[in-house]
């Protein structure tokens, strides 16, 4: 049975635990608000890049891109983007699980013969994409991680731009988690490359689209236009993935949080039960010494 002291003991270190996963709760908190004002700055780049791509698709010009060209997908690359650092509950687990699951269908469309080449984002997504048996080949990109931004992103869009179009890929697909909500986050599987003109073609970009007078040319304005919409979806992705990995951490560091509580709780009650039976039989001691007098 456990001493009053080191009770006390217990009970001080449960109660550090808890202001520390208090902190980091609130900490990540600020981090998640941060992501979901730079995810909502995005927005009105992507669909102003949209409407104008839908209406050069809606135009009577005629245009074609490498970026647009569909071909036999025989080489897959797939990113997928989790989290360097811990504490996040089964964040990475989760998407690691999905992107075997989603491995496992494209084989079953494109044929077992596909060849997958993985590009993991975050040094604890690496090491769950390591546990993955017979998923595909893990590539690291060094200086790409989960709190890349800017040039970084722009280099690492380009990258995957120049492997699709030199032929070393068919396809670019990218796994995240969606921020739907600070409590919900969805696993998906998009793909960035090659680009399909339905994306484009939607009955609202339709009912907007209103004639045009391109200059220098539909042509050139479309080759332009169609990089820097591939960079905001990159963009875009990075952005909901540090904003689902900190909304996960609010969630774990709450639940540890709350389990600290309980376990205080019932340390402290633990400890006054020992510390009123003590003080019971130094009571009884000392009436028993006055009996005996």
């Amino acid at each position: 049975m456990a001493t009053l002291r080191e009770l006390k003991g217990r009970i001080g270190s449960v109660a550090s635990s808890e202001k520390i996963t208090g902190a980091m709760k609130m900490i990540s908190s600020a981090k998640m608000h941060k992501a979901e004002g730079a995810l909502r700055r995005l927005k009105p780049y992507r669909s102003t890049i949209e409407s104008i791509i839908g209406n050069l698709l809606t135009a009577d010009a005629t245009f074609t891109s490498p970026l647009a060209d569909p071909r036999a997908v025989e080489r897959l690359t797939v990113v997928v983007l989790g989290s360097d650092d811990g504490l996040c509950g089964a964040y990475n687990a989760n998407l690691a699980k999905y992107l075997g699951e989603r491995i496992a269908s494209m084989r079953a469309t494109y044929g077992a013969a596909l060849r997958v080449t993985i590009i993991p984002v975050g040094k604890k997504m690496a090491k769950a994409v390591a546990r993955l048996s017979g998923a595909g080949t893990a590539i690291r990109i060094p200086d790409v991680d989960s709190k890349s931004e800017g040039d970084k992103v722009k280099d690492f869009q380009a990258s995957l731009i120049e492997s699709f179009i030199s032929k070393e890929t068919d396809a670019v697909d990218v796994v995240y988690m969606n921020y739907k909500s600070a409590g919900r986050q969805v696993a998906v599987m998009d793909r960035i490359l090659p680009l399909s003109p339905e994306v484009f073609t939607s009955e609202g970009v339709k009912e907007s689209a209103r004639p045009y007078i391109f200059e220098p040319d539909a042509q050139t304005i479309f080759s332009s236009v169609l990089p820097m919409y591939i960079l905001s979806l990159v963009q875009e992705v990075f952005v909901e993935n540090r904003a689902s990995e900190q909304a996960a951490r609010v969630m774990a560091m709450q639940s540890a949080n709350d389990n600290a509580k309980k376990l205080l709780d019932q340390l402290r009650l633990e400890y006054n039960k020992l510390r009123q039976a003590s003080i019971t039989t130094e009571l009884l001691d000392i009436v028993g010494g006055q009996v005996r007098d």
